[in-house]
């Protein structure tokens, strides 16, 4: 499907929705939970775990569900999600961190979970997290549009229009963005 005529289908979910009509919402939700998915991953970087990322996607679709008939201009549906989910990551990281400095406080380590992977999985695992953590490294400002970019697969016009960004910003941000992860990278992969 053209990506143009998408949007329009998806400006048409979107009044769908405010009429409270479930199952194009949840269409809706299948359509663009990758691209929700990399905001929130995109936001959080270096602090996100799999599940955290996850529970914060959840309550972006809980807020678009319950707050569709905010949004004035149904035709700005994208840009207006774009800006709860990264609000809902900001929020859900500064929770982390005030967590985290608590259980410091009183002499606890958070928990994470340990995995135990075979042999032959180890370097690609080491490889893999190489990367993650490259990318988790770079400031948000050239981590959102890279994740947008990369992981995506959004067009430049796109996350400019999304982010509300001249194309030539996002240009030089992504390729500042490669430029700081080969430095990261030299000598780890």
């Amino acid at each position: 499907m053209a990506l143009t005529a998408q949007f329009d289908s998806e400006d048409a979910a979107i009044e769908s929705i405010r009429a409270g009509d479930r199952s194009v919402f949840e269409g809706l939700v299948r359509r663009n939970s990758r691209w929700v998915r990399g905001v929130v991953f995109g936001v959080l970087g270096e602090s996100s775990s799999r599940d955290r990322v996850d529970d914060v996607v959840q309550q972006v679709w809980q807020t678009v569900w319950h707050r569709a008939c905010d949004l004035r201009d149904v035709s700005q549906w994208r840009p207006w999600m774009y800006r709860l989910a990264r609000n809902a990551a900001i929020n859900a990281g500064r929770d982390h961190t005030r967590r985290k400095r608590l259980a410091q406080r009183a002499g606890e380590a958070p928990s994470e979970p340990v995995q135990q992977t075979p042999e032959r999985q180890m370097v690609a695992r080491e490889t893999k997290q190489a990367v993650l953590q490259a990318v988790q490294g770079l400031p948000a400002l050239y981590r959102e549009p890279f994740v947008l970019r990369h992981v995506e697969g959004w067009s430049y016009r796109q996350i400019a229009e999304t982010m509300n960004l001249p194309t030539a910003t996002v240009e030089t941000r992504l390729v500042r963005a490669r430029q700081l992860l080969r430095e990261a990278l030299s000598g780890k992969v």
